[in-house]
């Protein structure tokens, strides 16, 4: 059995910063950087880049909606052609910064809003995917996990992209296996032995109980913890030393 473990990374700007970066990258195999729509800038994007190549974490993108203000968080009403070029120009960039490090793009992960968007709409996926395989067809596409995320996969598939399945072991989910939104109590789930305990259940049993207990199947290749999550370290080293006491090797997306 094999995990990938990924993290949302890079998402400070200027002088602002967010998420315990060069904490969280020793435990993890795959990151997330932002492109600098929702969060990041050249300068953070750089920073990012070389850490996770000096830890030898591979290096994925995490574009999202034009929305600094609203950290990706609010939904846009975009057509499929903006969506397209806002997702070219992002993933182009960290190639940029990828290429300046002697390193290589690996995947491409939807940020926030844009991600919930392309689960629930078939028009929207097929723009994020279809602006993936424009600009490498080599990459991996991150879609979610369970029943949901099925259509946003299928649609990566048939543009001809390798798709990987992605759970939160940190994140509640509703019956009908979406995240449940950040606004309800406990959505969020911050005990490092909760979120240790729910991502073997992931990783192992391919399953993971819902707010009202039902229980949700799921095949998952990489997990995700969120950076700016209170306590994210332990999370991930929590996760981390529970996958390998079972067994269960950590191992980056690329070299699955």
């Amino acid at each position: 059995m094999r995990i990938d473990l990924n993290c949302d990374m890079g998402e400070g700007y200027g002088a602002y910063k967010l998420g315990l970066d060069e904490e969280v990258v020793r435990y993890i195999t795959s990151a997330n950087i932002a492109c600098g729509w929702h969060a990041g800038d050249p300068m953070v994007m750089d920073r990012t880049v070389r850490m996770a190549v000096e830890n030898n974490v591979g290096v994925g993108a995490h574009p999202g909606y034009p929305d600094i203000l609203g950290f990706g968080r609010r939904s846009m009403a975009c057509r499929p052609d903006e969506i397209r070029n806002y997702m070219v120009y992002q993933v182009g960039a960290l190639m940029g910064f990828c290429a300046a490090h002697g390193t290589r793009l690996r995947h491409v992960k939807p940020h926030g809003s844009l991600y919930l968007t392309a689960v629930e709409d078939e028009e929207t996926a097929r723009a994020v995917a279809e602006a993936v395989v424009s600009v490498d067809p080599g990459l991996i596409y991150v879609a979610l996990a369970g029943a949901r995320g099925r259509a946003m996969a299928r649609i990566g598939r048939e543009v001809g992209l390798r798709v990987a399945y992605e759970a939160f072991p940190d994140r509640a989910y509703t019956p009908e296996g979406t995240l449940a939104p950040r606004a309800l109590p406990g959505a969020v789930i911050r005990d490092p032995d909760m979120v240790a305990e729910r991502a073997l259940k992931m990783a192992r049993d391919g399953r993971v109980t819902a707010v009202d207990g039902t229980e949700i199947e799921l095949e998952a290749g990489t997990l995700c913890v969120h950076g700016d999550t209170p306590g994210a370290v332990d999370l991930v080293r929590k996760i981390r030393e529970a996958m390998e006491s079972e067994g269960i090797e950590v191992r980056p997306l690329w070299g699955a």
